[in-house]
């Protein structure tokens, strides 16, 4: 008998989504970044697990939108909540409940999902410090349980795994048993450049940008040739992307490089370029282009 479960992983931006999303599938299937909206598409997460497969959908953080792809990437939470075996409300470890995680915990109540309270990085508090923050959370919904953990230490994550096991409902399983995304692999390269854009600038600029993989062949030798174009929305932001001399690009290209060869398992020969396409956050044709969609 086959069982799967489905599970939203939800939350602020920059609670450590990704990362646990991540550590759960035990690959690297999601960006990751010390910027908040790291996430802007709903990315499972899979790992089969004798007869049960885990879904994991880790979301883009919720928050205030201010352009049309802010506006898309809260539809995407809002419909991540709905038609799942449980969802996890991932927190930070602080002893009062954000507005953010109120309008979640409204979303998880009004769709009527189990729902586990998955408090984040205790490695940078003391034990004694949750007990304020469970009581915090429990005073606005009943959880079905509450389970602290460290997304970057692997400390709890078991407890997590036992919990999920819970949900598995009887069922197919909707993806092949060695699938560990459902994220296309010319997909997965735009984002590791994305990622590598959001560790190497600053400010806004990252934020900015969307890459498109424009070519994705692979040579009799088994080396895989991948064009990528970066855009930003001014001509200011493209020279800081090149960098003096091309430096920054080159530092990009080159770490993009490396993560890329680890995922694929190939030598991989990537070109970038960078064009300018103004306001393209708020232009919809652009945004399905990009594929936000």
């Amino acid at each position: 008998m086959t069982k799967s479960a489905m599970i939203t992983i939800a939350g602020r931006p920059n609670v450590g989504k990704s990362t646990l999303t991540n550590a759960m599938v035990g690959e690297k299937v999601a960006i990751v970044s010390n910027k908040p909206q790291t996430t802007r598409n709903r990315i499972c997460g899979i790992l089969t697990h004798g007869d049960t497969q885990f879904v994991f959908m880790d979301t883009p953080g919720f928050h205030k939108p201010r352009t049309r792809l802010g506006d898309y990437m809260v539809n995407v939470v809002q419909e991540s909540v709905a038609d799942v075996d449980a969802i996890f409300l991932l927190v930070e470890p602080i002893p009062n409940v954000g507005t953010q995680e109120q309008e979640l915990i409204h979303q998880i109540e009004a769709c009527g999902a189990p729902a586990v309270l998955v408090i984040n990085k205790i490695d940078t508090v003391e034990k004694e410090d949750l007990l304020a923050v469970m009581a915090a959370y429990s005073q606005v919904h009943e959880f079905d349980a509450v389970i602290p953990i460290s997304a970057k230490t692997g400390e709890g994550l078991e407890d997590l795994f036992k919990q999920a096991e819970i949900y598995a409902v009887e069922s197919p399983h909707f993806f092949p048993e060695d699938a560990i995304t459902d994220q296309p692999e010319r997909q997965i390269v735009a984002e590791i450049v994305r990622e590598k854009l959001l560790w190497c600038l600053e400010r806004e600029i990252p934020h900015g940008t969307a890459v498109e993989i424009t070519k994705f062949s692979e040579r009799d030798n088994g080396i895989l040739d991948i064009d990528a174009t970066i855009y930003c929305e001014k001509a200011s932001h493209k020279g800081i992307i090149i960098g003096k001399h091309g430096d920054m690009l080159k530092k990009i290209s080159t770490l993009a490089r490396n993560d890329c060869e680890q995922f694929l398992g190939a030598k991989v020969y990537l070109q970038t370029w960078v064009k300018v396409k103004e306001n393209w956050r708020d232009n919809q044709y652009l945004i399905r282009n990009f594929g936000y969609e």
